[in-house]
């Protein structure tokens, strides 16, 4: 009951995790601008803002003309969800409060385990490219004059949270002993086991 109960816990933690890496990834404030006291800029994956007290947003039309920080962070973060959405389906089939493979324990344990590895995968990549884009945005700020440069946004850092409650969600599914079922037969063997004692004495 207990490693059922850590499959499930590992299951929420990581589908919070999926939840805010696609919140991060469709997040306007990947990097911001200031000009002048308030007046904004801010860049997303898909579109950007601009504006005063009223933001008028655009969205990206033409992937080509994107800087390289853009198109990389975006192309990584959509592969990281398509493979948290198969994550999902995987561990669904192998977590043991689900009706799925039943008759085969070992083989529904390797299943919930390979679910959990995907998602420690999912949430790696999104670390990785965030912090990449990260520094990139810094780099270049300190290259150009600040007044015309940007800086990152408040979307990194829920990438970043997004990423790591997906790893660790990941990490509580993967884990073999909460995975393993003991097989019928085992089962059986120690019931016998305790039900029949030794009565061999000398």
């Amino acid at each position: 009951m207990a490693n059922t109960g850590l499959q499930l816990l590992g299951f929420f933690i990581s589908l919070v995790g999926v939840a805010t890496t696609v919140a991060a990834t469709f997040m306007v404030e990947w990097k911001k601008q200031a000009q002048g006291k308030t007046h904004r800029i801010y860049e997303g994956l898909w579109m950007s803002c601009s504006g005063n007290e009223r933001t008028t947003c655009e969205i990206h039309e033409s992937l080509l003309k994107l800087p390289t920080e853009v198109q990389a962070t975006r192309a990584v973060m959509l592969f990281s969800l398509f493979l948290s959405a198969v994550a999902l389906m995987v561990s669904t089939v192998g977590m043991k409060c689900t009706r799925f493979m039943d008759g085969m324990p070992e083989n529904k344990a390797t299943t919930a385990m390979i679910g959990g590895v995907m998602f420690m995968i999912s949430g790696l990549l999104t670390i990785i490219i965030t912090s990449w884009y990260v520094k990139m945005i810094v780099d270049t700020f300190h290259e150009t004059h600040r007044l015309h440069s940007y800086e990152f946004g408040k979307a990194v850092f829920v990438s970043w949270a997004g990423g790591l409650l997906t790893m660790a969600g990941g990490t509580f599914l993967s884990c073999r002993r909460c995975c393993k079922s003991k097989s019928p037969e085992s089962m059986s063997s120690n019931l016998l086991a305790t039900t029949n004692p030794k009565s061999n004495y000398v």
